[in-house]
């Protein structure tokens, strides 16, 4: 078995904008999703969505062997990753088919194998 991680990036001001119809549909795509997973013989170990990047605190190196520690995401970009699935799974072709379902659904996911 193998863990993976699904990350789920999405504009957050984009998303804060869309009408309740909309957030409907995500929460029906993540809800069949989770159906697919099941069917697959997929262990969903965590799932999350997570607050707002500009509540994150990053922190990175100073130079000196301290940590220069900031208020707000890593990066400032348009997408920010908003959720994660953590899933364990013997069938990798059978994931990347229920997440390629999940994606042709209108959901922005990248899949990752935890390494080690």
């Amino acid at each position: 078995m193998s863990r993976y991680l699904i990350l789920l990036p999405a504009p957050e001001a984009e998303w804060a904008q869309l009408p309740p119809e909309e957030h409907e549909k995500g929460m029906a795509s993540h809800q069949q999703f989770h159906r697919d997973l099941a069917e697959g013989g997929h262990t969903l170990v965590a799932v999350s969505p997570l607050e707002p990047s500009a509540e994150a605190t990053s922190m990175r190196p100073d130079g000196e062997g301290g940590a220069l520690v900031t208020e707000g995401p890593f990066s400032e970009t348009a997408e920010q990753v908003v959720g994660f699935y953590l899933v364990e799974s013997g069938d990798e072709a059978d994931l990347r088919a229920a997440c390629t379902r999940f994606a042709s659904r209108g959901e922005h996911i990248e899949l990752r194998r935890l390494a080690g």
